[in-house]
């Protein structure tokens, strides 16, 4: 959907476009909620593994 529909000016003149209207908002309300294409990770709290993580990154001298 573009954005600019957000800003649309909604006329409402009579009931049947009142009931048409609420019947679009509910309609919408209903659809299934996007799922991400990759999983998300949860952050690293657990500082055993971040001290894992950052010393891989670590280069010998």
């Amino acid at each position: 959907m573009a954005t600019s529909s957000i800003f649309a000016k909604v006329r409402i003149d009579n009931s049947k476009q009142a009931e048409a209207f609420i019947d679009a908002m509910v309609a919408s309300e209903d659809k299934p909620r996007r799922t991400p294409s990759t999983p998300v990770k949860p952050p690293l709290t657990d500082y055993d593994a971040i001290r894992r993580l950052m010393a891989k990154g670590e280069t010998a001298k």
